[in-house]
Formats: C-alpha cells, structure tokens, sequence
C-alpha cells in the first residue's frame, strides 16, 4: 500500500511523522532539561517549601484572611480568589455601579480594622489586577497594614515596617514594573518573627 502513494504524500506523511517526534518528544524534553539543570526552583513552579511542606508559590497570589497577618490584592477569579485554573478579571469598567460597590465595600473593611488611620487606602488593596493573582502588592499598601498587625500581634510599627522593607523588591532589572513585596514571603518571615518571640 505504502508503495501506491503518490511520492509527495509520502514526503508528507515522513516529515509529518518526524516533526512530531522532534516538536512533541525531543524539544519539550531538551527544554525541560535545561531548565532543570540551570532553573531548577522555577522550573518547579518556585514553590516555597516549609519543613519539606509546599506552602504556595512565589508567582501565585493567595488569600490571608486572618487580620493577623498581611493581606493580599483581592482577586476576582472564578469560582473562587486565586483559581490558578481561571485567571482572569471582574471585567468591570471604571463607569460601573458594581466596580464602585466593591471598592467601597472593600474600603470599609480596611478602614474597620484601621479606623484611626489618616493615610489613604493603597488602590491596590481595593481594586483586582487583570489576572487575579497578583503574589504581590505595593509597598505602600503593606505598610498601611502595620497599624492592624501591630494592634492585633502586640508587635511594634518600628518591627514590622522593618520587616516590610527587608521584603521590598526594586523594579525588574532596574527598569521594568514598579517596586513590590512577596505577601507571602512576607507573612512567612511574620510567622517566623512571632515564633521567636520571647513570651
């Protein structure tokens, strides 16, 4: 049978069947070597390990919901924050009733456990970014949260803003987005501080 096709048929089944086997076997396979061998963290998906446990990513936003602790941008994925599986946004424009009340509703909370607070609230502790998992917020926005840890934790602002600032990231290679902190990363070392706390 292979014998009465057409010679241009055969050419094309033979360089189909050997880029499928180069594109869809041989390169991903070269591809992931090397980045295992050079990039081996983010390879993995820089996940961050506590005693040998995966507890997030560095590039996933997740939810703290516990005032205690640092919380993170608000997501709006679906069908609940932070769905790695849906990123993606409210859609919600700027002349939109709906956008409105969630910002409003979401000021009233942090003024709530902030109520003597005269600094502003950080747009981005109020608003969703377009993928909705942003692992980062400003640094102004992990400073306005000072004032609610400190109350809660019994720690000083003095602390805790020096905490903030070792978690201060500049831009990408000194030029690129703007300079942020890792909420994670953040509420790992806060974890930390206040398990080395003397009682």
């Amino acid at each position: 049978m292979w014998k009465m096709l057409p010679q241009a048929l055969k050419a094309a089944v033979v360089f189909m069947v050997f880029f499928t086997f180069l594109c869809g076997a041989v390169y991903p396979v070269f591809v992931t070597g090397i980045g295992q061998l050079f990039f081996p963290h983010r390879v993995d998906g820089s996940l961050i390990r506590l005693h040998g446990e995966a507890v997030g990513s560095r590039l996933i936003g997740q939810p703290f919901r516990s005032p205690g602790y640092f919380w993170s941008r608000p997501s709006d994925t679906a069908p609940f924050p932070y769905n790695a599986e849906n990123s993606g946004a409210s859609n919600l424009g700027p002349s939109n009733p709906l956008l409105r009340a969630h910002i409003e509703k979401r000021i009233r909370q942090l003024i709530r456990w902030n109520p003597t607070s005269q600094e502003p609230v950080p747009v981005d502790l109020v608003t969703s970014s377009a993928s909705g998992l942003d692992p980062d917020i400003s640094p102004a926005a992990a400073l306005y949260q000072i004032q609610r840890i400190s109350r809660i934790r019994h720690l000083s602002k003095q602390v805790l803003a020096t905490l903030v600032r070792q978690h201060i990231r500049g831009r990408t290679w000194g030029i690129f987005g703007a300079p942020r902190v890792n909420v994670l990363m953040l509420n790992i070392s806060l974890g930390r501080l206040l398990k080395n706390r003397k009682p």
